[in-house]
């Protein structure tokens, strides 16, 4: 089946003067007809390269106009757009660029160190005067009509959590549907605007709600990092209606100033995403009469599949809610039958928006992709009501003396202290437990004992979930989208396991 929609023409075409895209740092703004302009003429010129349907451009940068520029030009031509995390180090970026052997780089003048030892490839300057030059071309764009729904349009690489990077192929098919999806079922109309200030590198930056924002004629706010007293600034100025962060940031940007003296009158919905949230930032938001509620997504399904309802947020804290209109979910136990109401498996999930295969790597994809269904390696948990809460990584459980503990129960339980900032719970190998919950802390101001800290938990958890040690740190590590980093806590190893 032929994929001729083009979707942004479509739409430069039915609202060419609404403002589609604003830089929120210099506050350029560009309209729908402006945007499908730079996509075509960037278009031509790849075109005129030799870039052919099929060819990857990679793009190292942090957000930028250019991401929308590219990204869409290779939706014209067929060629496959691979945005690259600019955090990661020359090593890395240079294995993942051998990986996918781009026919062009792309990077912004910030990141230009991470490429400069990369001569195998032709490479094209973001900000640079010539990069303007070209979308002004004269040249004219030849339409690929042989772009199928079924070839791919971007490679997403995964954080390697569980090793090598992994290249996650989008297709024209699962991009558009994620899309359709969240429209329909999150009830988006044309009149939504939203910050972008996750990185459009990852996901959630890209395709939670930029381009569904886009699709249906809204407007997209992007940033290029992520600064808390700005975006709650950002939010307001720009009159945004919905915004998604990761409990990071959620975290931060409930501490500022700005957010304590702010009604936000333009927002209907704070989003959270990533990971988990802490019962304490749905209390913040609560306390303002801000709408706060939590969604799920991974690199394979698309940042978007549950959605609830505002008024089901009380009731069902810390629910995703039910799948989305366009697919379908399902909790797997350990012996392969569905679990029941309240029992904890792993999340199945089903759709036209789940990613076709890894790029180079057909064993990963056959041990992932199972019957049409998508393996996440997240367990979940639905109530007799069919409402999904997410527990946490398969990898992350803790058995300790024969014991299940999900941290994510733990780390709720310890952030609820009004002494903790932030808190992540790990399980560490040990002779005796097989593997003891260790507990690593933030304290606020006012501090307060590990003793106390554990006497807390003895209270309100049952004993062989309260971890056996308590580390304070004055920060926890994060990863690239500000998601705390648990595998760089495993190899601290700043305490001697013989002691306890």
């Amino acid at each position: 089946m032929s994929w001729e929609v083009d979707w942004l023409k479509n739409r430069a075409r039915i609202t060419p003067n609404r403002i589609a895209v604003v830089d929120g740092d210099t506050k350029e703004c560009w309209n729908y007809t402006q945007l499908n302009d730079r996509a075509e003429h960037l278009a031509a010129y790849f075109l005129s390269l030799g870039i052919q349907k099929g060819d990857r451009i990679v793009l190292v940068s942090p957000n930028h106009i250019s991401y929308f520029d590219i990204y869409f030009a290779c939706e014209k031509i067929g060629a496959i757009f691979v945005p690259l995390n600019w955090r990661l180090s020359n090593t890395e970026i240079q294995y993942i660029i051998r990986d996918c052997t781009p026919s062009l780089i792309a990077y912004h003048s910030e990141v230009k160190e991470l490429i400069e030892n990369i001569v195998a490839f032709p490479t094209i300057n973001v900000d640079s005067h010539n990069y303007e030059q070209y979308l002004h071309s004269e040249k004219e764009i030849k339409l690929v009509n042989s772009i199928h729904k079924d070839d791919p349009l971007a490679i997403i690489y995964t954080g390697g959590t569980t090793g090598k990077p992994k290249g996650v192929v989008l297709t024209h098919q699962s991009i558009f549907c994620n899309s359709t999806n969240t429209i329909l079922s999150w009830n988006i109309n044309r009149d939504d605007s939203t910050l972008t200030v996750l990185p459009m590198f990852h996901t959630g930056g890209l395709f939670s709600l930029t381009m569904p924002l886009l699709q249906i004629g809204g407007k997209v706010v992007f940033t290029s990092k992520f600064d808390p007293e700005k975006t709650v600034a950002l939010l307001n100025e720009e009159l945004c209606t919905i915004v998604l962060l990761v409990p990071t940031m959620h975290h931060m940007v409930i501490e500022t100033n700005g957010f304590q003296h702010s009604e936000f009158p333009s927002m209907h919905t704070f989003l959270s995403g990533g990971a988990p949230c802490s019962h304490s930032i749905y209390q913040a938001y609560k306390q303002k009469g801000l709408t706060f509620k939590e969604g799920y997504g991974l690199t394979e399904a698309g940042p978007n599949n549950f959605y609830i309802d505002p008024s089901d947020v009380p009731n069902k804290l810390g629910s995703v809610g039910k799948p989305m209109l366009f697919n379908e979910a399902l909790l797997i136990k350990e012996d392969g039958t569905e679990a029941a109401p309240d029992e904890v498996g792993e999340l199945l999930i089903k759709g036209y928006h789940v990613f076709d295969h890894y790029w180079n790597n057909p064993e990963q994809t056959k041990a992932t992709k199972i019957k049409g269904w998508l393996l996440t390696g997240d367990l979940a948990k639905k109530d007799k009501d069919g409402y999904f809460y997410i527990v946490g990584r398969m990898k992350d459980m803790i058995i300790t003396g024969g014991e299940n503990v999900y941290p994510l129960e733990v780390e709720q339980t310890i952030a609820e202290n009004t002494h903790v900032s932030e808190v992540a719970v790990i399980g560490v190998r040990h002779d005796k437990w097989g593997e003891m919950v260790v507990a690593y802390v933030v304290l606020k101001k006012n501090a307060i004992s590990e003793n106390e800290l554990r006497i807390y938990c003895q209270q309100k958890l049952g004993s062989y979930k309260v971890p056996k040690k308590f580390i304070f740190v004055d920060e926890l590590p994060k990863t690239h989208v500000g998601k705390i980093d648990k595998k760089q806590l495993v190899k601290l190893e700043i305490f001697n396991l013989d002691n306890l």
